[in-house]
């Protein structure tokens, strides 16, 4: 079940609603958790039982450790809650990639046979989960905060669906204290706050990147020897808008389904087209995966404190390995991965002065087009046809095309994207998107966002069922 679908909007959603408002106060996180495990089971109802059975397994290990001081003991269930969860992870996301390979070696270079290996279906947002139950153990370890006391409140903050299937990635301190007790935020004012964000998001996702993402599914499933450059980089651009409309979008669901239920989600998008270089970038697109990546990977690793640049360097670049391959199993996101960590490289190196020479436009154009061309090995599943695909690009050849389909209506969302992807570029549209956003709301500001809400919402309603492409692009991961 996907925020954007009709069983959700009209009927998941105002059933669990009108219950949670009418419920008293003791029973609220029982019925979040019967609604989360409904919510999950739809999609995926073998899955489930391996997140009930994984967090029962970390809920216990986290206490044991908790109430122990020796060293070891705490080192060594830290290390197996690591493990177990790490373990699910490569295993039903990274087990038919790793078979693969090994099975392109045997056969390409010792003419052996193919090993036989079952395919895995990967379980719904199991790389989302996985992370949140990391920080679990890790900010009990490192005496961040208490361990819940209650098992059905830990299963609550790694299963609360809003969040479950494509985040935010919500670490342990920033919510533990809200599963427990979020009264001080429970009001009219959020609860109509987080219904405008959810509206917003829902816009974004169906009116925006459902419709820019149809031309892109064409060019992209084409034939990339017989693409047109014009065609390519069209292809690209709408891409580069799909995935940022269709995970923002659906980050702004969350957040605003969240702030219906009193809780507070730390922001994940913060309009990362704008940024002036890749460094920037990554402090505005996917926030919460950043800081988890920051948190648990590089300053483990050692970060800023490592004295030898060379080190500091590959640590940089290594993270950013994992987080492509965190994102998926395959070769081009592996190369994605280590092309953004290339940048970050070579911009602490010298490109950072570089582009704060050039001026912001200059500056923002380089990098909204790094990522664009990078977003082509995210968006393709093989690493060669990438390369194909980025030939076509620019080869600069305009003969042959495969938008014959594209219509004004394409032509014309991709213009609204770009205006909005490059809203706050200018302090008078980042003061609006903070009104819209973060800012007290005023009567006429509340009556304004109220028609817009239901305006979007029955304009997404109608989009929906009228058409039967509504692809979630992170649903995957």
């Amino acid at each position: 079940m996907v925020f954007s679908s009709i069983i959700f909007l009209f009927y998941f959603l105002p059933i669990f609603l009108l219950a949670y408002l009418v419920i008293d106060k003791k029973y609220k996180n029982a019925l979040i958790l019967v609604a989360s495990i409904i919510f999950y089971s739809w999609g995926a109802p073998k899955f489930i039982f391996v997140i009930l059975l994984t967090t029962f397994v970390d809920f216990h290990l986290v206490r044991w450790m908790s109430n122990t001081e020796t060293r070891l003991y705490r080192r060594l269930m830290l290390t197996l809650s690591v493990s177990i969860n790490l373990g699910l992870l490569i295993y039903f996301k990274y087990s038919n990639f790793f078979i693969e390979n090994v099975n392109v070696i045997l056969t390409g270079i010792f003419h052996s046979k193919e090993i036989t290996w079952t395919k895995l279906v990967l379980p719904l947002g199991i790389s989302f989960y996985t992370f949140e139950t990391i920080t679990y153990v890790v900010d009990v370890y490192r005496g961040v905060h208490k361990p819940l006391k209650n098992f059905w409140d830990y299963q609550l903050y790694i299963i609360l669906f809003p969040k479950l299937i494509a985040g935010p990635i919500i670490r342990y301190h920033e919510l533990a204290d809200q599963i427990t007790d979020r009264s001080e935020y429970e009001t009219s004012e959020n609860r109509l706050m987080g219904f405008y964000r959810f509206a917003i998001g829902l816009g974004k996702k169906v009116l925006i990147a459902n419709v820019i993402g149809q031309q892109a599914t064409i060019i992209f499933g084409s034939d990339y020897n017989n693409l047109n450059s014009y065609a390519a980089w069209m292809g690209a651009l709408a891409y580069t808008f799909q995935i940022y409309f269709d995970f923002s979008g659906y980050s702004d669901m969350a957040i605003g389904l969240g702030k219906i239920m009193g809780f507070r989600f730390p922001e994940n998008f913060n309009n990362p087209y704008i940024s002036r270089s890749i460094t920037e970038f990554w402090r505005r697109w996917h926030i919460t995966l950043g800081n988890w990546m920051k948190n648990y990977l590089y300053i483990p690793l050692g970060g800023n404190r490592v004295n030898n640049k060379v080190r500091l360097y590959f640590n940089l670049w290594l993270v950013f390995l994992a987080s492509g391959l965190w994102h998926g199993a395959s070769w081009s996101f592996v190369f994605w991965g280590a092309y953004h960590g290339f940048f970050l490289v070579i911009e602490r190196m010298f490109l950072l002065k570089l582009l704060d020479r050039m001026g912001k436009f200059f500056s923002t154009l380089i990098t909204f087009l790094i990522a664009a061309i990078g977003w082509v090995f995210f968006k393709v599943d093989k690493l060669g046809d990438a390369f194909v695909y980025l030939g076509q690009m620019f080869k600069f050849h305009f003969t042959g095309t495969y938008l014959e389909k594209a219509d004004s209506k394409f032509y014309t969302l991709l213009i609204v994207a770009a205006f909005f992807a490059f809203f706050a570029y200018f302090k008078r549209g980042q003061k609006i998107q903070d009104a819209v956003y973060f800012n007290e709301y005023t009567n006429a500001r509340h009556t304004i966002l109220a028609i817009t809400s239901i305006v979007l919402i029955t304009l997404s309603a109608a989009a929906i069922t009228s058409s039967d492409f509504n692809p979630f692009i992170y649903f995957r991961f």
